[in-house]
């Protein structure tokens, strides 16, 4: 793993009788996006308000690039908060030039970047406007904007694609991935699993206050998977001998035939030679299609609550 840029030890948050966190401990790599995940009420927004120092754990550690977290700390981080908060009738480029010297940045500094994404986005025309002109989409790229302009180390984005129509959920996915690909590290907050499919290079899943699940995705489906192959075969000949066998062989099921010349099944193979199996499937028939069977993300988030409330 890359070295963390976040590094959480046993934090613990309590209000009043209900506890948010519980010894809650990760390692978020540095230039990666790292996805935070979970039911509501988990703890995700308790996290995300202790990272940018809006609330204060009641015990543990945050290092962040390698130092305890502190308040200058927060003009390197950048929060794209759900609940979406711009000044409805101060002109857009003024507003988020003011926003961005709150980040440390110099106001011709400012200006520099703020035209860079106006450009980059083709909204120049919106330089003047005022957020109560913006329909919701537009409102939220302006958003976005106000939370990438001060170039943060660190940047948290929570549900990020609300209200954008696919074609401008598409540039910002472009857009958070290139600015990993030039060193950000990112925390993604969202309940789009397919987003989270996508973009993220390691995952964490929390639930009631604790830590359930966490780890690279791709090692995480490899773990999960039900050790099942996806197969789609051609008929050559002796079609009768092919279905006996498929019918006595105990490791295949859900068996659906197209036609006279094709069949797809199923392939348990944990506890059998997968190999054989094949091999006698491919005695009568050709092979189309081989996949093994991984859980997506969705399914991942689904079992292990399950499992967890069991």
């Amino acid at each position: 793993m890359k070295s963390a840029l976040v590094q959480i030890e046993n934090l613990t948050k309590t209000y009043q009788q209900f506890r948010a966190l519980d010894d809650f401990s990760i390692q978020i790599p540095k230039a990666s996006i790292y996805g935070l995940l979970g039911p509501n009420g988990a703890g995700k927004t308790t996290l995300i308000r202790i990272l940018n120092q809006i609330i204060y754990a009641d015990s543990g550690t945050i290092l962040f690039n390698g130092h305890p977290l502190n308040s200058e700390d927060v003009s390197h981080i950048g929060y794209l908060p759900e609940e979406r908060g711009l000044y409805r009738n101060m002109k857009i480029g003024e507003q988020l030039t003011y926003l961005a010297t709150l980040k440390g940045m110099r106001v011709e500094e400012a200006k520099t970047e703020l035209r860079y994404w106006f450009e980059k986005f083709q909204i120049d025309s919106w330089i003047n406007k005022k957020v109560s002109g913006l329909s919701k989409g537009m409102a939220q790229k302006v958003q976005f904007i106000s939370t990438v302009l001060h170039r943060p180390k660190l940047l948290i984005l929570d549900e990020p694609f609300s209200g954008f129509d696919p074609v401008n959920a598409e540039i910002i996915k472009n857009e958070i991935i290139a600015l990993k690909n030039n060193g950000t590290t990112v925390i993604l907050s969202t309940h789009r699993m397919e987003s989270v499919q996508e973009l993220c290079d390691r995952i964490c899943l929390i639930h009631k206050s604790k830590k359930i699940l966490e780890g690279e995705v791709n090692e995480l489906q490899q773990r999960a998977k039900d050790c099942v192959y996806h197969i789609r075969l051609s008929i050559n000949h002796n079609r009768s001998a092919l279905e006996e066998y498929i019918s006595n062989c105990k490791a295949i099921f859900d068996v659906h035939y197209n036609g006279k010349n094709e069949v797809g099944l199923k392939l348990k193979y944990a506890d059998q030679n997968a190999d054989i199996i094949i091999k006698n499937l491919l005695s009568n028939s050709s092979l189309l299609h081989l996949e093994d069977q991984i859980p997506s993300v969705q399914e991942l988030f689904v079992r292990n609550i399950k499992q967890y409330e069991n």
